[in-house]
């Protein structure tokens, strides 16, 4: 066995389970036995949903890229931590080994030192996927930094928006990024989102595409250069050290910004112990990982699934994990059945949204590719189809990859509900089963625990989880009663996930969608006032309402219901103008896939907008939006059905 407490069956993961309800610190204090303490912990957890106050592994001190990294150089020195495979297939593959790892991570660290960063600072990281974006994240923690990465699609207002709300005084990025055949000017958009900003002191550019960019004196500095210096620092006769800050269990560890009901994003705060244990448990059981086994995951560190499961799971775990550059259909469909090939890739961890794209090219890019060296398959970031499940099973895995199937959230940390491949059962389409140390609940929305089955054997309801696990998250950066009021103040003693479920006679969940105002597009979570907002700074538009319906490829998309008083150009027009402005607020991520011009709202009388009448119309379920007598104009309902898109 390679790890002590990895689950090989599924009566020992039911044992496992009752022992982490019934004794969830004993539980979890034999685990954490496993890891690089300073000094051990007091106390093992202490908890109330109330306020809501959380501590894990309380008086516990480390480090986390001691556990990452300084723990495995003995043993695992000279083995690959990171493989780069680059955008462009023809360029230079990069093995990054563990020593390798341990000495840029130390090197960065300093570099940020010499730029006056210091414990508990704020760095915004902003950069394409290359192995230099794991060594700022790591660099950050070493020195007990706290890093918020920004995803390389967002905009110069979104990242202006984070970076005010961080309070953030450094930034790291790239000249550009190699997106496909796109190159993304990043640093161009960190200039626009520092117009008018008054914290920054220092901004870190690594060159990457060779972008002419814009280099201000005195405040943004090459990494390059930066490096060269900090070398001679941290490395003398050939041994590379820089300790690493010793930090408290509960120290911040990372921001990350997820959207929210309300169109301001909010910062989801991690800390340091329970994270880490959190996220090398699941990835050690969740994908029944092996040493030497390469793992791939598809995400980007920009998320929540490329923290937990490139960096910090599989590093904590002495793991191969593998990071790739480009995008799935470049330079065609065959790119991920290529790296599969090419690196001999044992773990497949992707988006539903990326396997139905694959699925729409058909089977002509698998063709002659040699994946006989995949052994688990995973999906994250929404809830599969079953169609699109099937495919994966047939034409990926060939019928002998189990797969996994994970629902989490960035709130969350790491995965909650999954199957463990090939240990507990799969159901396509259903997440299953919950990890050991989560306790799922449905409620209705009073908050009362549904039991009730319907003629399928199947209870349906919001869901909650009853109690804390190490990776919960522990406030939203800056506004405490923002985090309670969104998690925990729905429905008291409960943490609301925003989700709905359903579960069978077997205890197997399936997570049915979000019950609030967040759209769930490609997997990334977008909320529906933010787009809102974005359209209603364009020029011509008087009010608008978004709602999500049915997508082939992303799961949701965004649909647009629009008053406007001044079309300029015409409508089509409008709509481009439209689409721009959402891209300069928010980013291309985020812009509706239809704008539909309305003369009116469906309103009560109140005021409020209807949205479950916008969400029929958008589905097409026409013939059952229900009682319109209690709007303030019915006949608007007619009006928006005939202009249907």
């Amino acid at each position: 066995m390679n790890y002590p407490y990895q689950i090989k069956s599924y009566e020992q993961y039911k044992a496992d389970y009752k022992k982490s309800i019934e004794q969830p610190e004993a539980f979890w204090a034999e685990i954490a036995t496993h890891f690089t303490w300073r000094k051990k912990w007091d106390k093992v957890l202490e908890w109330n949903f109330t306020e809501p106050k959380i501590e894990w592994f309380k008086g516990g001190k480390l480090n986390i890229t001691e556990n990452c990294i300084d723990r495995h150089l003995a043993t695992m020195g000279d083995k690959p931590a990171i493989i780069w495979e680059p955008n462009n297939p023809e360029e230079r593959v990069r093995i990054v080994t563990y020593n390798r790892l341990h000495k840029r991570v130390c090197q960065f660290a300093q570099v940020l030192l010499n730029n006056g960063v210091k414990k508990g600072d704020r760095v915004c990281i902003y950069m394409g996927m290359v192995p230099e974006l794991a060594y700022a994240v790591l660099g950050c923690a070493r020195i007990g930094a706290i890093h918020s990465v920004i995803f390389g699609g967002f905009s110069a207002q979104s990242i202006a928006d984070r970076l005010d709300d961080a309070q953030a005084e450094f930034i790291v990025t790239c000249d550009g990024a190699y997106r496909g055949e796109k190159v993304i000017p990043l640093k161009s958009v960190i200039d626009d989102a520092l117009v008018g900003n008054k914290t920054i002191k220092r901004v870190i550019v690594y060159t990457r595409t060779r972008t002419p960019i814009s280099m201000i004196k005195g405040r943004d500095v090459w990494w390059e250069d930066e490096m060269e210096y900090a070398e001679h620092q941290v490395e003398k006769d050939g041994i590379v050290s820089l300790p690493a800050v010793e930090m408290d269990a509960e120290d911040p560890l990372f921001i990350l910004y997820t959207s929210g009901s309300t169109g301001k994003p909010k910062g989801v705060v991690h800390s340091t112990a329970g994270y880490m244990i959190w996220t090398n448990y699941t990835f050690i059981n969740t994908f029944q990982y092996n040493k030497g086994d390469v793992h791939f995951c598809t995400a980007d560190i920009g998320w929540i699934t490329g923290h937990s499961y490139i960096v910090y799971g599989p590093l904590s775990a002495g793991a191969t994990s593998l990071m790739f550059e480009g995008i799935p259909t470049y330079p065609d469909a065959g790119r991920f059945w290529d790296i599969v090939e090419k690196h001999k890739v044992n773990i497949l961890y992707t988006a539903p949204t990326a396997i139905r794209s694959l699925m729409s090219f058909g089977l002509v890019p698998l063709g002659g590719k040699d994946l006989s060296s995949l052994k688990i398959l995973g999906t994250v970031g929404e809830p599969i189809n079953e169609e699109a499940w099937h495919w994966y099973d047939e034409n990926v895995g060939k019928k002998k990859c189990p797969i996994v199937d994970t629902w989490w959230q960035t709130e969350t940390g790491g995965c909650l509900i999954t199957n463990l491949a090939g240990v507990t059962p799969a159901k396509p389409s259903w997440a299953t089963l919950p990890m050991p140390g989560v306790q799922p609940i449905l409620v209705d929305e009073k908050g009362e625990e549904v039991t009730e089955k319907d003629e399928n054997g199947v209870i349906k309801g919001n869901l909650c989880i009853k109690a804390p696990w190490p990776s919960i998250l522990r406030t939203t950066y800056g506004d405490h009663e923002r985090c309670r009021t969104n998690y925990f103040a729905t429905y008291p003693n409960l943490y609301f996930t925003g989700d709905g479920a359903l579960k069978d006679e077997e205890g197997f969940y399936r997570i049915t969608g979000r019950v609030d105002d967040v759209l769930n597009v490609s997997g990334h979570r977008i909320g529906t006032a933010e787009v809102e907002n974005a359209l209603n700074m364009h020029s011509g538009i008087v009010e608008s309402a978004v709602v999500g319906y049915p997508h082939d490829i992303k799961g949701q998309g965004i649909y647009a219901f629009v008053i406007c008083n001044h079309f300029h150009g015409g409508e089509e027009q409008t709509r481009k103008d439209i689409l721009q402005t959402i891209t300069r607020v928010i980013g291309a991520i985020a812009k509706p896939d239809k704008i539909q011009f309305v003369n009116g709202l469906p309103k009560t009388r109140s005021g409020k907008i209807m949205r479950r009448i916008l969400r029929k119309i958008a589905e097409g379920e026409t013939g059952s939006i229900g009682d319109t007598s209690t709007l303030l104009d019915p006949n608007i309902v007619d009006d928006i059905v005939q202009g249907r898109l």
